[in-house]
């Protein structure tokens, strides 16, 4: 993991190189490297899409997921997150810690996952040691540990040396781990011999294997300086996968792509047991599949195999409809490795009841097909507009088949005005969007303006019911609400004031789906997010037959007339407790000369930033997500092109000024007649 172009892939390929596995590196400017294969990528030498090689370190098998860089491409970190046994943070020596490396820290440390750091690119002219191991110890890690020295730093001649047994580095090594562990500073207080350079090897290895001491290395990956150092450090440090090839079948699946015929190929880690071709295995309620062919990763390639066991990585055929974040076979075990303990169970309900099922749904009110999320939501929209208007059925198509291999591209169909929008984290994956739409679809699209996603809470507590058989309701069914705050980050609880009994299961199911679903659209056409929703009254008419034993579907209720009436019903308790709409905010810290401090506060202000630190050359604070395109484009030329912004998502706020509406896709069940005339056909 990095930031974009301190070059990750380009140490995978010197990974590869070093394991014997290629026998050239590949380079990203020539377009030539193993894990960049799509066309877009080697045009723009980016990573776009998450890419796994595997290789050997002497008796140890490594995985590597070479993960995009750049914040617009972030989802793709997010879903590997749940399959890692540890992680490379690489950073440049060249511009040190950046914004992004501060984010992918966090979310590392957060997570308890063990991680070392590789300073790239010493051999490039600026690069430095001390300044950036400063920046690391004090913006990443206190428990950083530099593992070694350089010399010829800044010249293609750079290199690096291990301390290996050196007394300053035991030094060095005694005096971070004790900060972390009295147990051994007491030992090294009573008798300092018995803290041999062995001993604190081990420590160090068990601290980096908790998260929380950090080695550093440095290197290069063009000229492989470093790169032994830091193979040697991944086999001592980081700690290999805990799997039993004979217990029961568990995976998590991380990426999904297309086959060349359009056949769906899942990318899973394998937590546990043996999975073999032709097995038959569930992945998510209701969702079952048989495998009808394995690719196990092994030696730079994906290879054909009859079975993958615990700790590998497959690719996986025949599971039409397996999703990102399933979980194939058994659930992995909260607390192993790669598996943290705060994360949820994937691909199985919970168990209990209605009220536990809608408590585990996300914040934003969907079910979960991964563990909670590590990085914020994208907070960005734009319609999707062929420039074709025939082309309007293919291009729906085409993004519901891009949304299936990235579950944070979120589509908003509008059926009313003919339209799709999708959500996005930047400009950049835009671009990125209409490049793979014309390259692998053929289409040729255009992009609306792009807009802030907001999000609407309730205000206060509503609540409305309609009775069966009594005016004005047309169906047949009895469904009461009520509509009340919730906590924040809870997402929609759905919660039960009416016997479990009183309803066939169905008929319950079908309520509290419906629930959910038109929650995405709220008084202002936002998502309604952190609020509880509870069934107060509930009815129906039990099947009824006539004499010669056809159902009669005008005496008896169905799944439809419930599913008809609770958005009315909703709709009509959440307009009674009322919606604040909340729009995403980003905190910042903006780095710039001392003398340009003047002309930049004005610009912030007028951008509705609200500094909350400022120092002569460092102002930290809070802005609207909707102003931060606006303040990188002015950043520049305010600061002498010496500004650095490092900005990401904090939290929703209310927003100031004008409520912003969102226009609606559905049949907008506040307007009853409107939508009884789309429902029924009939006011």
């Amino acid at each position: 993991m990095a930031h974009v172009d301190a070059g990750k892939t380009s140490l995978t390929e010197r990974l590869l190189h070093a394991a014997g596995v290629i026998d050239e590196v590949g380079s990203v400017d020539e377009g030539n490297t193993q894990t960049d294969s799509l066309a877009l990528e080697r045009q723009r030498g980016i990573t776009i899409k998450s890419a796994v090689v595997s290789f050997a370190i002497g008796d140890t098998t490594v995985n590597l997921i070479d993960t995009p860089g750049h914040p617009d491409f972030i989802a793709e970190v997010e879903r590997v997150l749940n399959v890692l046994d540890g992680a490379v943070l690489v950073v440049s020596a060249v511009e040190g810690v950046q914004a992004q490396t501060r984010v992918l820290m966090r979310t590392l440390c957060r997570l308890g996952l063990p991680t070392l750091i590789f300073v790239n690119k010493i051999d490039r002219r600026g690069a430095r040691y001390d300044g950036v191991l400063r920046e690391i110890t004090t913006r990443l890690s206190p428990g950083a540990i530099a593992m070694g020295t350089t010399t010829g730093l800044g010249t293609p001649a750079a290199a690096f040396t291990a301390f290996d047994g050196q007394a300053a580095f035991a030094t060095s090594l005694m005096d971070v781990l004790a900060a972390q562990e009295d147990r051994l500073l007491a030992a090294y207080v009573h008798d300092e011999t018995s803290l041999t350079y062995p001993r604190l090897r081990a420590e160090l290895a068990a601290q980096t294997g908790r998260a929380l001491a950090h080695p550093v290395f440095f290197g290069s990956a063009i000229t492989g300086a470093g790169v032994e150092a830091l193979m040697a450090g991944i086999e001592e440090l980081l700690p290999a996968a805990q799997g039993d090839p004979e217990g029961p079948v568990s995976g998590t699946v991380f990426k999904v792509e297309r086959g060349p015929a359009g056949e769906k190929v899942a990318y899973a880690r394998m937590f546990g047991g043996t999975l073999r071709a032709r097995d038959r295995l569930s992945f998510g309620p209701g969702r079952a599949g048989k495998v009808t062919a394995i690719s196990v990763f092994d030696g730079g390639t994906a290879a054909r195999r009859q079975e993958v066991t615990a700790g590998r990585i497959a690719r996986l055929w025949g599971l039409a409809d397996v999703r990102i974040g399933d979980t194939i076979g058994h659930p992995p075990e909260a607390g192993t490795l790669g598996h943290p303990p705060e994360a949820g169970t994937l691909g199985h309900p919970p168990e209990g009841g209605v009220e536990e099922a809608g408590a585990a749904r996300g914040a934003a009110g969907r079910p979960f097909r991964g563990t909670e999320a590590h990085f914020a939501p994208p907070t960005l929209e734009t319609v999707v507009v062929p420039r074709r208007p025939a082309d309007r059925g293919a291009l729906h198509l085409a993004l519901t088949q891009l949304a299936e291999q990235d579950p944070l591209i979120g589509l908003r169909q509008d059926d009313l005005r003919q339209e799709v929008s999708v959500s996005l984290y930047g400009e950049v994956q835009k671009e990125v969007i209409q490049a793979t739409l014309a390259t692998d679809f053929g289409l040729d699209v255009t992009f609306r303006e792009t807009t802030t996603i907001c999000v609407e809470r309730p205000s206060g507590t509503g609540a409305a019911v309609e009775l069966i058989s009594v005016d004005p309701n047309p169906f047949l069914a009895t469904v009461g609400l009520r509509v009340e705050p919730g906590e924040i980050g809870s997402g929609v609880l759905f919660r039960l004031e009416v016997e479990l009994g009183s309803l066939p299961y169905a008929f319950m199911r079908t309520i509290e789906e419906t629930v959910h679903e038109t929650l995405k659209q709220g008084l202002h056409g936002w998502e309604v997010v952190d609020c509880v929703v509870t069934l107060t009254h509930s009815g129906y008419y039990a099947r009824q037959s006539h004499a010669h034993g056809s159902f009669d579907k005008s005496m008896s209720s169905t799944a439809g007339d419930f599913r008809n009436l609770v958005p009315l019903v909703l709709m009509a308790a959440l307009r009674r407790a009322g919606t604040t709409v909340y729009e995403p905010l980003h905190r910042f810290r903006l780095e710039l000369p001392p003398d340009t401090l003047g002309p930049v506060l004005p610009v912030l202000a007028g951008l509705g930033a609200i500094p909350r630190t400022r120092l002569s050359s460092v102002v930290e604070g809070e802005i609207p997500a909707a102003r931060v395109h606006g303040l990188e484009q002015r950043l520049p030329g305010l600061t002498r092109g010496e500004g650095v912004l490092e900005c990401d998502f904090d939290r929703y706020e209310p927003v100031r000024g004008p409520i912003p509406e969102r226009p609606r896709t559905d049949h907008n069940p506040l307007d009853r007649k409107e939508y009884l005339l789309h429902v029924v056909r009939r006011v």
